[in-house]
């Protein structure tokens, strides 16, 4: 039994680092296929061809590995005039044998053509924008407490106990002595007095010992 044909005109993009190669898959009333191969660089440009070549063959579906991050800009350029399947490499391996770009292409169309690609969620672009800056945060915040940590570890090391005194080793207060160990390492004899302020004030004594 034959595997019915969902999409009539559909293209497999298989995606590289520098170029892509987009097969469409053409059907006609009598069940019989043909494909058109082409190949364009990842470029702006390039990918601006790719799209104006997917018009000109009437093609809106397009299915394509999430490869890397090679795949995004193709996504970005083909979002606003086709239906994207973004599929997970590993639904759309080809079988063992010689494998080349455009078999590989073939291969994701033949499939998509059957509707045979499990589809990866894709969110919109502005939540996609969102969700990077999220991400970004995240990261720039791990990486500020991990610096945090380090600065404490060189206090511990150094024999500084300004954490077991104080509760906040980054107030006003606390990065007012640090600075002023830093000017001068071998001066301990400095008034401490007059770099704090409020309860710390209470601390005067404990903050001369450490």
């Amino acid at each position: 039994m034959a595997l019915k044909i969902v999409y009539k005109i559909c293209c497999g993009i298989d995606v590289h680092k520098t170029f892509v190669v987009a097969c469409i898959a053409s059907t006609n009333s009598n069940g019989i296929t043909t494909y058109k191969s082409h190949r364009f660089s990842t470029y702006t440009k390039g990918l601006r061809e790719l799209l104006q070549w997917l018009l000109d063959n009437n093609c809106k579906d397009v299915c394509m590995e999430s490869t890397g991050k090679y795949w995004i800009p193709v996504f970005n350029i083909l979002e606003s005039s086709c239906n994207i399947i973004l599929a997970h490499p590993k639904y759309v391996k080809a079988i063992r044998g010689k494998k080349t770009d455009k078999k590989d292409a073939k291969w994701i169309a033949d499939l998509f053509k059957h509707d045979l690609v499990a589809a990866s969620f894709m969110p919109p672009a502005d939540i996609r924008q969102l969700r990077d800056l999220m991400r970004y945060r995240f990261k720039l915040i791990c990486f500020m407490s991990s610096e945090k940590n380090r600065l404490q570890n060189c206090l511990t090391v150094s024999n500084i106990q300004l954490g077991n005194i104080v509760s906040d080793t980054f107030g006003k207060s606390s990065q007012k002595i640090i600075d002023k160990l830093l000017e001068n390492p071998l001066d301990t004899s400095f008034d401490i007095g007059s770099l704090i302020h409020g309860s710390m004030l209470k601390k005067l004594p404990e903050l001369y010992r450490c």
